[in-house]
This record gives C-alpha cells, sequence and structure tokens, in this order.
C-alpha cells in the first residue's frame, strides 16, 4: 500500500486522531457480545501510545440516524477499552463541539480520549449537509490516522473528508495495513490453486465480487441463499426458495462466461417445508431440483465431504459467505463442515469478513487461518474495485 503509515509519522508529544472501528455487537443487556473489532485496534492503539502521544478515537456504533441514541452510546467500548489497556479512557459527552474540544486539548501524553459516536450528527454519514461537521473532529487532533478497514468503503467525514484536511499527515494505522496486505494476494499474485467459496443469501450483493474472481480464480464454489438464483436460471426447480428474479439475467451471463469446470455448485441440498428449526428437513440431490412448498437451507453432507476434498489442493482460498442459513442450528452443518475443512487446509485461507468470520468464531476456529478480515463490506469492495475512498483520501508516498 503506497499510502503514509503510521511507522512514518513522528508521534512524541502529538494528539492523534484515530477513527477506529467500535461497531461491535451488543446483547440485550447493551453489553458488548464480541470486542474482536476493539482487540484489533489495540497494536496500533499501543504503539501511539508507547511513541508518548495522547488519543483521541472516533468510531461509529450502528444506525442510530443523526441522532442521539442512548443504546448506541459509545460508552461499553470506552468500558471494555479501559479493561484491556489497563488503564481509563475518558468517554466524551459527544464528538464536536467546544467541551470535547476543551477534553482533547487538555489531554496528557499517553491519555486516551474516546468521542461519542459519530454518526450521532448528520454530517457524517452525509458530509454534504454539514461540511463543518468533518472540519470541527479535525480540530481534535495533530495528526490522522484510519485503522478503520470495515469502514473504509464509506465516504463518510470521518473516514475520508478529513484526511484532507491533514495534508501530509494522514496515514494507515497497522490494522487497515494487515488487511490491505492480505487482501492484495488475492488481486496481485495468489498462489495457485486459488479458489474461492463464495455464499451469503443475495447475488445482486456480489456481482461485480463474483465476475472478477472468474477472471482469476481456478475455481469458485457457490453457495448459501444466491445459489437458487443460479439454479432458477439453469432451469432447475427451487420451490419456495430465496430468489432474485431481478438477477436471472445476470445469473446466465455469469454462467456463460465461466470457464468449463470453474463454477461449482451443490452436489446435495438440506431441504425444509418452513424457515424454522421447527421445519421438517431432508437432503436431496439439487439436479432434481427443489418440489413445491419447500425451499433449501443448507448444503447437503456430500456437498461438503466432495467440496472439502477439493479445496484441500488449493495454495491460495477465499471465502465469503455462508453456505447455509448459519443462524439456525439445523442448517448450519454445512458452513461448520466448510470452516472446519478450510481450517486444516495447508494454503493461505483469506476470510471476507461478516457472517463468515462469526461462523469462524463461534467454532473456536480463529487462530487456524491465514486472516480474518474485520470488514465484510469493505473487503468484497476492495476485491472488486482495487481501492476504497478511505484508503484512497490518506497521504500518498509519491
Amino acid at each position: 500500500m503506497n499510502k503514509l503509515n503510521l511507522r512514518d509519522l513522528s508521534l512524541k508529544g502529538k494528539r492523534v486522531l484515530m477513527r477506529v472501528d467500535f461497531n461491535v455487537p451488543l446483547n440485550k443487556e447493551g453489553t458488548i457480545s464480541d470486542d474482536s473489532r476493539i482487540q484489533a485496534s489495540l497494536p496500533s492503539i499501543q504503539y501511539i501510545l508507547d511513541q508518548g502521544a495522547s488519543l483521541v478515537l472516533m468510531s461509529h456504533l450502528g444506525r442510530p440516524k443523526a441522532k442521539f441514541d442512548s443504546s448506541l452510546s459509545l460508552a461499553p467500548c470506552a468500558k471494555r477499552l479501559s479493561e484491556l489497556l489497563g488503564q481509563k479512557v475518558q468517554l466524551a459527552p459527544d464528538c464536536i463541539g467546544p467541551v470535547v474540544k476543551q477534553m482533547a486539548l487538555e489531554l496528557k501524553p499517553k491519555e486516551v480520549l474516546l468521542l461519542e459516536n459519530v454518526r450521532f450528527h448528520a454530517g457524517e454519514e452525509t458530509p454534504e449537509v454539514d461540511p463543518t461537521f468533518a472540519e470541527q473532529l479535525a480540530e481534535l487532533g495533530d495528526v490522522y490516522v484510519n485503522d478503520a478497514f470495515g469502514t473504509a468503503h464509506r465516504a463518510h467525514a470521518s473516514t475520508a473528508l478529513i484526511a484532507k484536511l491533514f495534508p501530509g499527515h494522514a496515514a494507515a494505522g497497522f490494522l487497515m495495513e494487515k488487511e490491505v496486505q492480505a487482501l492484495r494476494i488475492l488481486i496481485c499474485d495468489p498462489t495457485r490453486p486459488f479458489y474461492a467459496v463464495i455464499g451469503g443469501s443475495k447475488i445482486s450483493t456480489k456481482i461485480g465480487l463474483i465476475q472478477n474472481l472468474l477472471k482469476s480464480v481456478d475455481a469458485l464454489f457457490l453457495g448459501g441463499g444466491m445459489l437458487f438464483t443460479f439454479m432458477k436460471a439453469q432451469g432447475v426447480e427451487i420451490g419456495n426458495s430465496l430468489v432474485e428474479l431481478d438477477s436471472l439475467e445476470t445469473a446466465k451471463i455469469i454462467l456463460a462466461k465461466a470457464k468449463k469446470d470453474q463454477l461449482h455448485f451443490p452436489i446435495d441440498l438440506v431441504i425444509a417445508d418452513g424457515f424454522s428449526n421447527e421445519a421438517s428437513t431432508r437432503v436431496i440431490l439439487a439436479k432434481e431440483g427443489i418440489p413445491a412448498g419447500w425451499q433449501g437451507l443448507d448444503v447437503g453432507p456430500q456437498t461438503v465431504k466432495e467440496w472439502s476434498s477439493e479445496l484441500a489442493n488449493a495454495a491460495t482460498v477465499f471465502w465469503n459467505g455462508p453456505v447455509g442459513v448459519f443462524e439456525m442450528s439445523h442448517f448450519a452443518e454445512g458452513t461448520k463442515g466448510i470452516a472446519a475443512s478450510l481450517a486444516t487446509s495447508k494454503g493461505r485461507v483469506i476470510v471476507g469478513g461478516g457472517d463468515s468470520v462469526a461462523a469462524i468464531e463461534r467454532l473456536g476456529l480463529s487462530n487456524q487461518f491465514y486472516h480474518l478480515s474485520t470488514g465484510g463490506g469493505a473487503s468484497l469492495e476492495y476485491l472488486e474495485y482495487g481501492h476504497l475512498p478511505g484508503i484512497d483520501a490518506l497521504t500518498s508516498l509519491s
């Protein structure tokens, strides 16, 4: 990545303004159920503090619709980060304003201030509505660091616009650098054979990704809800399964463009007579089609066995999206099987964020993969376009 890096900045005595991705899941009690995104920011945070700088952190959480929402306060994140760092992390009452600015100015070296949710203000997601929002954020730091890869695909005030207000001093954090380096492997020089497993519910959100991957992968394995649009495009009955009729023609184009034996579809499917764990289920051969009143909710055991055998030969694998309805225990076996198989792969397995990473973490397999991306949408867009607004805005080295 030809961008200014955290190591390139002189930090001693400086006040660092850093965008992080603390968009963590909260349970019904309002406590954090998975702190992996906070954990992922620790190397950059600790490095900045060790260099003798003070640190102002900013993040969003959820979708508060440009107004204060106490259920989406970053207070739980401040509490958890305090525990992880072993020091108090102050939480500002807002992310801009005179009180917040004074708190930032009074920070001593090695102290940390976390701003309140930036999405409480309309100027974050729609900078054109309030261009002064980015300017007010910029007043809180001497240098800017973006370590929030998960939001780098958004041209928001705190991820893209603000970087331009720090000419020559807008750098990538360690997590941002790590994410880009891992994904560049897939774009520039994947060791072959290079396979990809793409799942998830909608083909429409991954059309560009699939078309790009077909230019470079040796084999592409397709599962999840998107599968049924491809099945219907091939004239196979899909019963009550999820389908995107608007994407049928695109699916046909993809099928026509794929090289011989490049696309791999499930051999068997787990189908149910309702979208519920309590529904009746059975396993059928995919080529026979799904009968009326039934819907496909997972790949079958024969598919897991055969795909796992083929994936074992890969030198590089990219995986994005569960191959079944992983949230329901009766339809999670396919995703579990693929995850367990890839965890033992001798090749480099890179997982593109979102539900795939959640599945891996739930299975306790996180440490067995080459890279787990913290950004689902960001990783897909980076692989599709090769750049992101939040990265483009950082200071270039040449």
